[in-house]
């Protein structure tokens, strides 16, 4: 080889391709990228619709607990002499307690009704407290309230129901239906027979005392306070009266109308704290705040020892309660027909509370179905949903399909409740049959 000899070429990659190939790159990990940030919100949303599943059975599962036992004064629920209605069907006449008592105000501890003696409520005007022993009405058992973005019906419950509707955290949640209901706990009070009886006049039956000495799976003495009523009942009636004394409680002829009479043979008898044991339960929807300071509705059950929050994310309820006419045909109304028998056009059921067999609101004693309706949301936006992953119907909106927040007039929308619209919702629909059917 001669001269300076061969000099060998090199090749690289010229500035364009480099750019090509960078440009190629960035694509390729930019539909990465989308990939997984569509996966990670799809997973988000999965996550979220699962919580609401699991939420909401259990929001429902609470209220059916409360709503099977609405009514319930012991084992005396049904029963009585059967009647015939218009269409030849038979009923049984239903049984209330009978009160002797010239004052229940004591076991109605919140002060929360909205139906009382002497009293204009909704469009009822309620009969003045009555001068001798009656049986106890409709109208102290069981209250609804339909609600909408203004008001309620048949009226607005006052403060010791519920708080006012709003937006703030503390309020009602806006459009959302209250429900005040009440029943005995039958899991407390004092069996009657050997241990604790009932000392009677043989000939008369006429109550003079009724000696306690509690079993050791029973309540103490002691829950029996001063001043409380008792109520004596067993699977054929119930009496509530006043008494005073222990453990030997005789009734008080000062605090009542007349004097209990003991009606044998007895069935299962059993002696109650009638202020204690007469449970009384509000559900409503609170506004409540989330870390992130949006707001949300969460349920509340209320008794006399405070509310309780049970589930959060709970936006809209709503009651359609089924009531059984004269006829033995189930309806369902709303609370404001229930309220008015319908305008008027139902007829009460049959009933042993007379003189108050057409006493005003007398259909809240047919009732043997509630329908529920909860609307509940996620617990956090999600601002990737697209408008079909935020669609949702809601029954009592009267809607034929699903759509987005807002795309339809609504009677109520999240806006208009000041929730966030960028949310998962569903609805949960449950028919709780009441096995206390009764006046």
């Amino acid at each position: 080889m001669t001269g300076t000899g061969c000099m060998r070429r090199q090749s690289g990659l010229s500035l364009i391709e480099l750019m090509v190939a960078m440009v190629l790159g960035l694509l390729v990990a930019a539909g990465i990228v989308n990939i997984f940030i569509s996966g990670l919100a799809n997973y988000r949303a999965q996550s979220q619709l699962a919580q609401v599943q699991e939420e909401g059975r259990y929001a429902i599962g609470r209220l059916t607990d409360d709503l099977r036992m609405a009514n319930a004064q012991y084992c005396t629920s049904t029963g009585g002499v059967a009647s015939q209605g218009a269409s030849g069907l038979l009923l049984d006449g239903l049984r209330a307690p009978v009160v002797y008592a010239r004052d229940l105000s004591g076991a109605f501890k919140d002060k929360d009704l909205t139906t009382d003696w002497g009293h204009t409520s909704g469009s009822n005007t309620y009969p003045a407290m009555p001068a001798a022993p009656y049986s106890m009405p409709s109208f102290l058992w069981m209250r609804g309230y339909d609600c909408d973005k203004q008001t309620c019906m048949p009226i607005k419950p006052p403060a010791a129901v519920a708080p006012a509707m709003g937006v703030t955290p503390g309020s009602r949640v806006i459009g959302s239906s209250v429900l005040t209901l009440r029943y005995i706990d039958n899991a407390r009070g004092w069996a009657l027979g050997s241990r604790s009886y009932v000392v009677a006049d043989p000939t008369t039956g006429l109550v003079s005392s009724i000696h306690l000495a509690p079993a050791a799976d029973e309540p103490p003495l002691s829950d029996f306070k001063a001043g409380d009523l008792a109520m004596f009942a067993d699977c054929s009636g119930a009496q509530v009266f006043a008494v005073s004394g222990s453990p030997d409680l005789a009734p008080d002829p000062s605090r009542n109308f007349a004097q209990p009479i003991a009606r044998t043979p007895y069935s299962a008898p059993r002696l109650f704290d009638f202020n204690r044991d007469l449970v009384t339960v509000t559900y409503y929807l609170k506004v409540v705040a989330d870390e992130d300071g949006s707001t949300t509705g969460a349920l509340i059950r209320k008794d006399y020892t405070g509310g309780q929050e049970l589930v959060r994310g709970v936006e809209r309820l709503d009651f359609l309660y089924g009531v059984e006419d004269s006829d033995g045909n189930t309806r369902y109304l709303t609370a404001d027909d229930v309220d008015s028998n319908a305008g008027g056009r139902i007829a009460c059921p049959p009933s042993t509370a007379l003189p108050l067999n057409t006493d005003p609101g007398c259909l809240w004693r047919a009732i043997k179905s509630i329908e529920v309706r909860l609307l509940l949301s996620g617990p956090k936006p999600l601002y990737t949903l697209t408008d079909k992953e935020r669609m949702y119907a809601y029954q009592s909106d009267g809607l034929d399909r699903p759509a987005p927040p807002g795309a339809q007039q609504r009677r109520v929308s999240p806006a208009s409740q000041g929730f966030v619209d960028a949310k998962v919702r569903r609805e949960f629909i449950a028919l709780v049959s009441l096995r206390n059917y009764n006046p």
